[in-house]
């Protein structure tokens, strides 16, 4: 019989978890054979977790898949690649049980759960590649870069666009000087597709396939919903997901970010349709100011 999760149990779990992880880190770049393939685990194999567990198959091996979705493992273990994989629905108890197999993780889950599996396996000397947005908060993403600089471990962040050559060359022709001195950058984008801006919606009952106390994981305690999170609506909710900015600035903005060093903004005023601090608004408009520097003058902004 599966394990039942609480979440009493995840988070006294991962409070124990962190207070022992920096003993006895592993070193990722250890002596191997030129030959040895790298050695993955791969955290969501959903959605975006569907292809970036196939990427780490193409390229590697996988010896452990872990999603909150029991349909989703059983998928997965349909393909050939993943035959030999273990399962789990919890990535604590993979790690715990793998984590001096595994070389590099995947992670490719609800923006909530970034920043704690990347810092799990950071902490134990792993190699980590994880998914857009990179964390939820500012904090996490501190901390998460001072765990893999101080452990001088290799990671990643997924985007596709920013590991396009064409997004590199326009940035390059925004240094170069070839456009002039820009004084505005706007940017604009079609989300939310998902509903947002609204109230909860009535409580139900989870469905078998679904840990959803694995699935809040760090997140405050909320009852299921039906169609109102898992497994793609959970973007529109400050709990789990980053709105439509989140979502994809990271896509729309890297490139003049890139191209005219946009660091550091001196101030950051937004508009929105109004919202009730639990979902995102449906709509909104950020206006970012920016000091001078050796590409542009001050007053840089983007909306």
């Amino acid at each position: 019989m599966a394990r039942k999760h609480t979440r009493r149990d995840f988070l006294r779990q991962t409070t124990a978890t962190g207070a022992v992880l920096l003993a006895g880190r592993r070193v990722f770049c250890r002596e191997r054979s030129p030959n040895q393939r790298v050695v993955y685990a791969c955290i969501g194999v959903g959605g975006k977790g569907d292809s970036d567990s196939s990427d780490a198959a193409n390229h590697g091996e996988v010896i452990a898949i872990c999603d909150v979705d029991s349909n989703r493992l059983r998928r997965r273990k349909v393909d050939d690649r993943f035959k030999d994989a273990k399962t789990f629905v919890d990535y604590r108890e993979m790690l715990d049980q793998l984590g001096d197999k595994i070389d590099a993780v995947t992670v490719s889950t609800p923006d909530h759960h970034h920043y704690l599996a990347s810092a799990l396996a950071l902490k134990r000397g792993i190699a980590c590649f994880t998914q857009k947005p990179l964390t939820h908060s500012v904090w996490e993403a501190r901390e998460l870069a001072r765990l893999a600089r101080e452990g001088d471990i290799p990671t990643q962040m997924g985007n596709q666009g920013t590991a396009n050559s064409t997004l590199r060359t326009s940035a390059a022709i925004l240094r170069s000087g070839l456009l002039g001195a820009v004084k505005e950058v706007h940017v604009s984008t079609n989300r939310p597709v998902w509903p947002q801006g609204g109230p909860r919606p009535a409580p139900s009952e989870p469905p078998p396939n679904l840990a959803w106390d694995c699935w809040l994981g760090p997140a405050p305690e909320r009852p299921y919903a039906a169609d109102a999170y898992h497994d793609f609506k959970w973007r529109g909710w400050w709990d789990f997901g980053t709105g439509a900015l989140g979502d994809m600035a990271c896509h729309t903005f890297n490139m003049p970010f890139m191209g005219l060093g946009l660091r550091d903004p001196v101030s950051i005023q937004a508009w929105t349709s109004g919202h009730n601090r639990d979902s995102y608004p449906q709509k909104s408009k950020i206006r970012f100011e920016f000091p001078a520097n050796d590409q542009r003058p001050a007053n840089t902004d983007w909306r």
